[in-house]
């Protein structure tokens, strides 16, 4: 198992990506903190990955609070003795829209979530993960290099986070803390499958339709599931990357080659 006896703390756990990863984890061996505004959403992950609760913990977690970041990364630790990997699925992303006219107060919520919401949640695990290295994994959008769905403040905080990572992965390098991003497109799961429903009726035909549309410039032919970019995040997050830092995986059935 490639996480075994690593503990991993997951914010932005709900229906998708981030029940997904933490489910990975914790099939892989981890012992898993997860984070997030709704204490429904994690009591349910909870008792879903491990009955048990013996390998799962949760603290309620709004990102933007840097308090509760704390509190959530001090669980890590309370409870299984340390903190290994960082995941940060947490995100604003409703915001529809592109730039002209619009009104950029309204991109405060993307902007304070997603940057520095990510980045307060990162303060709250360095003293942590400098004990004894680890790993810190951001999830990007392939928006931020593809424009398809108009979502220009969405993509530009993620874009952001990319450049971020960078810096971080120097700062915290000699610590052996490793920064790596997992670049989903496309990402069949609760958000996506809602999106391809709403598509298809307003447009009259049937969500298979939709979905074979979008899948149609993937060379691989298939919307890649919120498991498959779970798997990347492992990967990251386990010692087989421990030489790989300030990197970008994309994970997009090759619809979008870099």
């Amino acid at each position: 198992m490639l996480l075994e006896g690593k503990t991993v703390v997951v914010s932005g756990v709900g229906p998708g990506l981030g029940r997904e990863v933490a489910a990975a984890a914790v099939r892989e061996g981890a012992n898993v903190v997860m984070g997030a505004r709704r204490e429904e959403n994690l009591k349910a992950a909870a008792d879903e990955i491990d009955p048990s609760g013996a390998r799962v913990a949760y603290s309620v977690t709004d990102i933007k609070d840097g308090e509760q970041c704390r509190r959530l990364a001090d669980t890590a630790v309370d409870r299984f003795g340390a903190l290994d990997a960082l995941v940060n699925v947490a995100a604003y992303d409703t915001l529809f829209g592109g730039l002209e006219g619009v009104d950029l107060d309204t991109w405060h919520d993307t902007i304070d979530t997603n940057i520095y919401g990510t980045l307060r949640m990162i303060q709250a695990a360095i003293p942590h993960l400098k004990r004894r290295g680890g790993a810190i994994v951001f999830i990007g959008s392939q928006a931020t290099f593809l424009p398809q769905v108009s979502q220009m403040a969405y993509a530009s905080s993620k874009g952001a986070l990319i450049s971020a990572s960078y810096f971080l992965a120097k700062e915290l390098g000699p610590y052996k803390v490793r920064v790596n991003t997992v670049v989903p497109s496309w990402m069949w799961g609760p958000p996506v499958e809602g999106y391809v429903n709403m598509t298809a009726e307003q447009q009259g035909v049937s969500p298979d339709e939709i979905k074979a549309g979008i899948a149609a410039h993937m060379p691989l032919g298939e919307i890649p599931a919120d498991g498959d970019v779970a798997n990347a995040v492992v990967f990251f997050a386990s010692d087989l990357a421990r030489m790989i830092t300030g990197q970008s995986i994309f994970v997009s059935a090759g619809e979008l080659m870099r």
